[in-house]
């Protein structure tokens, strides 16, 4: 279960149009969707109603939920994904509450300097806690509601980069987001012709989300055994230490231990410490 929480400090930013369209993203891969409400006007759970009564093409369950700030709890089971609409403001407890579980962070950000610094802000606090630091919580930065005749994103990309944020993409300035979300729709249940301005935007996004929501397994590497017949031969008349281990016809020669190095002791010793419940994760 991957969950994927849409924060931004600053009120008015696209939380809201962001989270239902990742949601609905989510539920077309035909996997149950949680669509948490952690803002207290509870917008999203007003767009599952008005979606409720569209009736739109059949796609894997999105179900609502509304919960407090201080009250952030583990994600039921029986959800391959869960969205989290956050409120404006958040930071603190509030805010690391919401990364504890979080996979990944989406961050909408516009281009006015009010957004850029508050967007700014927010990712410094990020960066602080053990999860995002760690890199077990991926953040990236979407620029919303971006005028195409400007030089709005290039400007946006530029800021990112000299936050060293990751910036995955843009959406413009379009009424169709205002559309899809008053009638609990979003451009996924719209025909694809009439959408493929906006699709394109979508890809370089979906694209990073696809990699948080099924990322790809390493396949460990295990060392073959070496066998006593393929030991490296020593030079005429001489007996290594290898060969008198593999050839010894009494009771197995063991290695002397090997004193560990100073790096791997210090982390054996951080790894005894008791780490408070609120920064675990399992």
């Amino acid at each position: 279960m991957a969950v994927i929480a849409v924060v931004n400090r600053k009120g008015g930013s696209g939380k809201t149009t962001l989270a239902t369209h990742l949601a609905v993203y989510c539920a077309g891969t035909d996997a149950a969707v949680l669509l948490a409400d952690v803002d207290r006007q509870h917008s999203t759970q007003a767009w599952l109603k008005r979606r409720a009564a569209q009736k739109p093409a059949a796609r894997a369950a999105i179900k609502g939920r509304a919960l407090e700030p201080n009250t952030v709890i583990r994600p039921p089971a029986g959800f391959a994904h869960v969205i989290l609409d956050t409120p404006g403001g958040l930071r603190g407890f509030d805010l690391m509450r919401v990364v504890m579980y979080a996979d990944a962070i989406l961050m909408p950000v516009g281009a006015s300097v009010f957004d850029r610094e508050s967007t700014a802000d927010c990712y410094a606090e990020l960066q602080t806690l053990p999860r995002v630091a760690s890199g077990r919580c991926k953040v990236a930065a979407i620029g919303m509601r971006l005028d195409g005749r400007t030089k709005a994103e290039d400007m946006l990309r530029r800021w990112a980069q000299a936050l060293q944020l990751p910036f995955v993409g843009v959406l413009r300035e379009t009424v169709a987001y205002v559309r899809c979300v008053e009638r609990g729709l979003a451009l996924f249940d719209l025909p694809a012709a009439k959408v493929q301005t906006d699709m394109r935007q979508w890809q370089p996004i979906l694209a990073w989300l696809d990699a948080v929501l099924d990322p790809e397994p390493v396949a460990p590497t295990l060392s073959r055994p070496t066998s006593p017949l393929t030991l490296p031969r020593a030079a005429e008349g001489e007996i290594t230490r290898a060969a008198v281990l593999a050839t010894h016809d009494g009771p197995a020669l063991a290695a002397p231990p090997v004193r560990p190095s100073i790096a791997t002791r210090l982390g054996r010793l951080i790894d005894t410490l008791a780490v408070p419940r609120f920064l675990q994760r399992n």
